[in-house]
C-alpha cells in the first residue's frame, strides 16, 4: 500500500490517499478528504482504475481530470488530483516515491 497526504493550501481540505495494487495494472484508491467535490468524484467514478489509463496520459487527461473538467468548480491549481495520481503511480511502480511541493518564496 502507498499512502500520501495532500495539503492543498488555503482551502484547508487536507486529503489522504491510499493506493493498493496487486498486479501493478489495476489500482484501488481510497480518498479521505473534506472537499465535497473530490469526495463526490470518487463516489461517482468508483475506487478501481486501470493504472495506465489513470497515470500514463497527457497532462489534464485521464478519468479524474475529465471528471473534474465537467463537474468541479473553477479551481485549476488544486493539487489533489495530481496527488491521487502520484500515489497510484508509485503503488504501480510507474514512478519512484519522492515528495513534490509548491513552495512560495
Amino acid at each position: 500500500m502507498t499512502t500520501v497526504q495532500v495539503d492543498p493550501g488555503v482551502c484547508g481540505f487536507t486529503t489522504k490517499v491510499e493506493a493498493v495494487s496487486e498486479d501493478q495494472e489495476e489500482v484501488k484508491i481510497t480518498v479521505k478528504t473534506g472537499c465535497e467535490s473530490v469526495r463526490k468524484m470518487m463516489e461517482e467514478l468508483g475506487d478501481t482504475f486501470d493504472a495506465f489509463e489513470l497515470c500514463l496520459t497527457k497532462p489534464g487527461h485521464g478519468p479524474l481530470f475529465e471528471y473534474a473538467g465537467e463537474h468541479f468548480p473553477i479551481h485549476a491549481a488544486c493539487p489533489v488530483i495530481a496527488g491521487i495520481i502520484k500515489c497510484a503511480e508509485v503503488e504501480c511502480k510507474l514512478a519512484l516515491p519522492k515528495d513534490a511541493q509548491i513552495k512560495f518564496i
